[in-house]
């Protein structure tokens, strides 16, 4: 029997399918999948202390201070459901929260078994972002290439509308590409150097990406 490795980072460019690879690796699995918006609104809704604090910041319109972050990161992983793994995503986005998360282990030591990081080539993503399309109603996102709707403009789930983003536009998508860039240059240095990543092509479709990460997993 097959077995993976289950305490797992996410990273990829925008547009490399960042999201719903992890949606479907989490499911493969049965770990969670924790991105930080996600746990911020769940602490929130569940009146949690982190929760409240973070209320505060999210009333005033604020970003939460990346030391409540990573508190709520490392009370995340003791969740129930987080025992036998899990898979992080938009975290860590720096290199001190890379540092908390590498001692949040029940020895105190590293906590990350795998880094799975996607790669496509710029201009493939250009392509895929300015043909992405999101559905008004319910959010569904598709891509006019490699994820199109059963009816054209119309979302398979709802029948609403489907639009393009305003920011889906190619100098928009760029300067994303640079943005993220720069931000996570360092991150990744950071657990190379630690021989935790390991890349993944991100080129295809989504099952053959999922099957490709899915090896990526294999405990070695």
């Amino acid at each position: 029997m097959t077995e993976y490795v289950k305490k797992l980072l996410i990273f990829g460019p925008p547009g490399a399918g960042k999201g719903t690879q992890a949606s479907r690796v989490t499911q493969d699995l049965g770990i969670p999948h924790i991105d930080t918006g996600s746990m911020i609104r769940e602490n929130i809704a569940r009146k949690t202390p982190l929760g409240l604090e973070a209320q505060s910041y999210v009333e005033k319109g604020e970003l939460s201070p990346s030391e409540m972050v990573i508190r709520m990161i490392s009370d995340r992983l003791k969740w129930d459901d987080a025992v036998n793994g899990w898979l992080l995503d938009g975290f860590p986005r720096s290199i001190e929260q890379a540092e908390a998360l590498s001692v949040m282990g029940p020895d105190g030591g590293e906590v990350v078994e795998r880094v799975l990081f996607i790669e496509v080539p710029e201009e493939l993503l250009v392509q895929r972002l300015t043909s992405r399309r999101i559905c008004g109603s319910c959010g569904a996102v598709y891509n006019l290439i490699t994820l199109k709707p059963s009816k054209e403009g119309i979302c398979d789930k709802c029948d609403g509308e489907l639009i393009q983003r305003a920011d889906d536009n190619e100098e928009s998508v760029r300067n994303r590409f640079r943005v993220y860039r720069e931000s996570t240059a360092p991150i990744a240095d950071y657990y190379e150097g630690r021989g935790l990543i390991v890349s993944v092509d991100g080129q295809g479709g989504v099952e053959e990406v999922n099957e490709r990460i899915l090896a990526a997993c294999i405990k070695a």
